[in-house]
């Protein structure tokens, strides 16, 4: 199996319970065993197009939320890593909280501080570190749903907002939800970038457009995110055998 994983976070806090949230402990711990396996941090992008040959790890984090910033950054500098943030550019910088199906539960309570989107400013610090700045299209819409202009739109005004803000290239992008399909790859390469993120079941590396990560979430302990990044595991996830137990579940969970 690969020694390259890619792993996708999203927001960091001490308190929030949401399935996207991680906390500093258990992020730094994480990171900390794949430090002393002997992995290294780059960039999605490097990653994906490079296929670095030693131990390497692509940390990224969807979404844009501040927290990365307030609390995931700290981590990733201590352990001298780079990592890729995946911005919906719509509320880059509005100081309004992000809004979409899958989240919009939190907002107008408790824990709404928690999802206010960083600024241009704040992504432009990042990069200067090294992190990679990528697209998460314009709103954070279902791709697949899209017609071919709505489609072209999010993709292409994504990518040109981040590269007129940060003054670099945009070459990477994660689809929101990990909702894609071979038009949506297809329309991201015409679109002109080079390598993006899934959240597939599979996890078979081939395309890069449509480049696996490993989702790590609320609930993903040491011994489980232990599980999750082990070669075994991942070699499993990489089989036909778990394609074909995938369409079985899918079928089952269609009967129910």
């Amino acid at each position: 199996m690969s020694d390259l994983l890619v792993l996708c976070y999203h927001a960091v806090s001490e308190r929030w319970p949401a399935d996207l949230s991680i906390t500093p402990a258990n992020l730094a711990a994480q990171l900390d065993l794949l430090a002393a396996r002997g992995f290294r941090g780059v960039t999605f992008t490097e990653a994906v197009l490079d296929r670095p040959a030693h131990k390497a790890v692509a940390i990224t984090f969807d979404d844009a939320y501040r927290s990365v910033l307030e609390l995931g950054e700290p981590i990733l500098t201590r352990l001298g890593w780079p990592a890729t943030v995946f911005v919906p550019t719509d509320f880059a910088g509005t100081e309004r909280p992000l809004s979409w199906p899958g989240i919009d539960q939190w907002a107008d309570g408790e824990f709404e501080r928690e999802l206010m989107p960083m600024s241009w400013e704040e992504l432009a610090r990042l990069a200067a570190l090294g992190w990679e700045i990528g697209s998460h299209t314009r709103s954070h819409p279902r791709l697949t749903a899209l017609d071919d202009s709505a489609l072209e739109e999010e993709l292409r005004r994504s990518k040109s907002d981040c590269e007129e803000r940060l003054g670099r290239a945009c070459d990477a992008i994660a689809y929101p939800y990990g909702d894609h399909d071979l038009r949506v790859a297809e329309a991201a390469r015409r679109a002109g970038y080079r390598a993006a993120g899934t959240l597939p079941s599979r996890m078979n590396a081939e395309d890069p457009l449509r480049w696996p990560r490993i989702g790590i979430y609320y609930g993903d302990g040491l011994r489980r995110f232990r599980t999750k990044v082990s070669p075994l595991v991942r070699g499993l996830r990489a089989s036909r055998a778990w394609e074909a137990a995938d369409r079985v579940r899918a079928n089952l969970r269609g009967r129910s």
